[in-house]
């Protein structure tokens, strides 16, 4: 069972197992061999003849955004969902979360315990932006993609408020932070040493980055 990836071309008997409607929605979503072989394994115990899996993503585009796995009953799959054969199951993607598992990659690694079916999907907060998205687009991915992972592993967020464009100023991002970095003693740096320099590298058009949050409220602060 090989590695399969949605955006390779597919051979001609794979193309005519999918839908007409179908084939207009792509993904790259990757199940790797192992993942195959783990899923395999366990739908075969389901004892039911075309048995396959469904993958979505719940709260798709906000920070609650949790990627999921379904066992999929033969005729359960909607004509709209985006569907993957491979060699003993079938893979349905719910068509509205398929632009929030762009670059999604699903795996099984083994332990002494048996093995964990992982699922990372680095866009299921907020889709891969095009090149013609607008600025507060373009921000947004990138807290929501790169910036927010890591301030999650100290409780925080940032999330922004509006952007400013004045004369002889030019474009400010208003940054609010939550949960752990506000009130944080060492919010500062994070914003001048790490949010303002991933912003600024990726949307040259940005002057300044500047907080707004209410950091007298140090309740859930990570450092006090």
């Amino acid at each position: 069972m090989s590695e399969h990836n949605p955006t390779d071309t597919a051979p001609a008997d794979y193309e005519s197992a999918l839908d007409t409607e179908q084939t207009e929605t792509k993904s790259n979503i990757t199940i790797t061999e192992a993942a195959q072989g783990y899923l395999a394994d366990l739908l075969s115990k389901q004892d039911t003849v075309g048995i396959g899996v469904r993958i979505f993503v719940e709260h798709p585009g906000t920070p609650r955004a949790e990627c999921c796995m379904a066992y999929n009953q033969p005729g359960e799959e909607d004509i709209a969902d985006l569907q993957f054969s491979y060699e003993d199951f079938s893979a349905f993607i719910d068509a509205a979360s398929v632009p929030y598992l762009e670059d999604a990659v699903i795996d099984y690694n083994k332990d002494r315990f048996g093995g964990q079916l992982t699922f990372r999907a680095p866009n299921s907060k907020v889709p891969k932006v095009g090149s013609d998205a607008s600025v507060e687009e373009r921000i947004n991915y990138v807290l929501q993609s790169e910036i927010n992972p890591s301030l999650a592993a100290h409780g925080g967020d940032v999330q922004l408020l509006e952007l400013i464009e004045e004369e002889g100023i030019g474009l400010t991002a208003v940054l609010k932070f939550g949960g752990g970095c506000q009130g944080c003693s060492a919010v500062d740096m994070t914003l001048r040493q790490g949010v303002e320099v991933q912003l600024k590298q990726q949307i040259p058009e940005l002057t300044q980055v500047v907080d707004e949050t209410d950091h007298t409220s140090t309740e859930n602060a990570y450092y006090k």
